[in-house]
């Protein structure tokens, strides 16, 4: 599981950053991309990148600035150039079915794929085997959504020993065990893995928060995170600015991750007033040691979890 940031700039653009985009790798986990949010040339950006957009088949999109939608039809377009032939479902505000369909059909754009479009309701908003998905406005003056990427909790570790204590020796049979909640013997009886593996491995949690003002609500909603990403659209001198326009500062977001006794920080939707940010890392970093700027393209590894 990686985070991979193809633009972290605000609404004007600059020569460092590009607008909002992040994708969520989970090649290893069940071989997809999730993107979270597409401003405008986000498919330029990919290219420096080695992402298959037919790899992407979910688009989360915070809220409907252009700054975070104005690069979807593009992306959609060349997907399907690009072998994409497999569905893909965007999820966004209200507004963004119609988005979609409009820039499609007024730009006579065929793409050889399903798309399906969900609009937001606060709550669980997607569910599988692996993963739940879960949304919540934040305050940005327009809807805007915060997500929470939770992992389901893994079987422990097969504890060999109990095994060999019971009379099972060493051999394929384990590996059944470990996949299977009750394996039935030669002899007739009946194990159950429950009884032969460690606790569970707690999955990882990855919060992604769009455009909003300081919200101290937030604070449960993004609780225990690995990974917080959060905006920082301003410095704590511009505390009143980022209030005016609906914005956070560094330090607001470095706040909300200690509250939220998150692991790191990541902050992106920098200014581009702020050409250089050595000083708003340090903002940060005063309240939360473990904070980063982001930077176009940087990537971010969330290790899994280990055994207790």
């Amino acid at each position: 599981m990686d985070i991979r940031f193809l633009g972290t700039g605000a609404g004007l653009p600059s020569k460092q950053r590009n607008v909002t985009s992040i994708a969520l790798e989970l090649l290893q986990e069940n071989g997809s991309i999730w993107l979270f949010d597409c401003g405008e040339a986000t498919q330029h950006q990919i290219l420096h990148t080695k992402i298959k957009p037919r790899k992407i088949d979910k688009i989360f999109i915070t809220h409907l600035h252009g700054d975070h939608i104005f690069g979807l039809p593009g992306f959609l377009s060349s997907r399907s150039f690009q072998d994409g032939h497999t569905p893909l479902t965007i999820y966004g505000p209200k507004g963004i079915k119609e988005f979609v369909e409009t820039s499609l059909a007024v730009s006579q754009t065929r793409v050889s794929y399903p798309i399906h479009v969900h609009e937001l309701t606060e709550g669980v908003l997607f569910e599988d085997d692996q993963f739940i998905v879960n949304c919540l406005l934040v305050e940005h003056g327009i809807p805007s959504y915060g997500f929470t990427v939770q992992e389901k909790n893994k079987p422990g570790q097969l504890q060999p020993e109990k095994l060999r204590d019971y009379g099972i020796p060493p051999g394929p049979l384990y590996q059944k065990i470990k996949e299977n909640e009750k394996v039935g013997l030669d002899d007739g009886d009946i194990i159950y893995r429950k009884d032969f593996i460690g606790p569970d491995i707690p999955g990882r949690k990855v919060s992604i928060i769009g455009d909003t003002r300081y919200v101290k609500g937030l604070t449960s909603f993004v609780q225990d995170s690995d990974v917080l990403v959060h905006e920082a659209t301003f410095s704590e001198q511009d505390e009143q600015i980022a209030h005016d326009y609906f914005h956070s500062t560094t330090v607001q977001a470095a706040q909300l991750a200690k509250d939220a006794n998150v692991s790191k920080l990541l902050l992106t939707h920098i200014s581009s007033r702020y050409q250089e940010t050595d000083h708003l890392l340090q903002e940060a970093r005063t309240i939360f040691n473990d904070s980063e700027i982001a930077h176009d393209f940087s990537v971010f590894p969330i290790a899994p979890h280990k055994s207790t």
